[in-house]
């Protein structure tokens, strides 16, 4: 790549207060976004922060995609597969049990082809390459004694950023850079990890992330979330047989790592 990073002045970053307020007040609980809905599959673009489905490590929160979507839609419904809470993006819902086994086992074949963005610290050395490192099962617990699981992620550099706010005593300003990531595997939290593993962790992950550089980041964007996004999912129909591309645009706050042409 060879144009010139861009440098992102203060003027140019909207005045947006941080999420705040009082705790007590709960988010309104606006529809969700269908990407795609037939009679077997319901998509939905998830907003960053929300829950895939209840779970008893956040048992406060009552508010979970799964819930949201069957309440919307009147009818059950039955996640495919997972996002991380801070992640936003494509996510799949089955409307009966057995398309649900079905495309689990096509994404545990890997029939299934994924694309997401990144933002993260730093520049790369170069404009792509693949991560091939092993991880252990469950990333909340030591890796020593864990079977450790084969996982390759591909990236691709596509913008370069440099942030006028010093995140360390040491430079002036912050360097980013927007990547897309397609994970071969659906390991947890795969590409946060494989992206901390390349020592560019991604901008506002509070587990695999630099707390520091979080925090600063999130004051100065006026922006507080991870910033992963699920770009693409393409797949085949379990039912129809037919191929399916499902898109979700990158939300507004992404509009300024965006290569022109790609912004919306």
């Amino acid at each position: 790549m060879t144009s010139r990073p861009p440098s992102l002045p203060d003027a140019s970053l909207p005045d947006v207060s941080l999420p705040g307020g009082s705790p007590e007040a709960p988010a309104p609980r606006v529809p969700l976004t269908l990407l795609h809905l037939d009679d077997h599959l319901a998509v939905i673009d998830k907003p960053a922060g929300l829950l895939v489905h209840r779970t008893t490590l956040d048992a406060h929160e009552d508010d979970a995609a799964l819930q949201r979507l069957r309440d919307q839609l009147g009818r059950p419904v039955w996640p495919v597969h997972r996002l991380d809470r801070g992640t936003s993006g494509v996510l799949v819902f089955a409307l009966q049990a057995e398309v649900a086994s079905q495309l689990g086992v096509a994404l545990s074949e890997r029939l299934t082809h994924k694309r997401y963005l990144a933002l993260v610290r730093g520049w790369p050395a170069q404009d792509r390459g693949t991560v091939d490192h092993p991880l252990a099962r469950d990333p909340e617990l030591p890796s020593a004694g864990q079977p450790m699981l084969d996982a390759q992620t591909h990236w691709e550099c596509l913008q370069r950023f440099t942030v006028p706010v010093s995140t360390h005593p040491q430079f002036p300003d912050t360097r980013l850079s927007l990547l897309a990531c397609e994970p071969v595997q659906g390991r947890r939290h795969q590409i946060r990890r494989h992206l901390k593993h390349l020592a560019h962790p991604i901008v506002g992950d509070a587990n695999h992330g630099k707390g520091p550089l979080n925090r600063t980041l999130a004051a100065h964007l006026g922006v507080q979330r991870m910033w992963l996004h699920a770009l693409t999912l393409r797949l085949q129909h379990p039912v129809t047989g037919a191929p399916l591309t499902l898109e979700a645009p990158p939300g507004p706050e992404w509009a300024r790592w965006l290569p022109p042409a790609a912004a919306r």
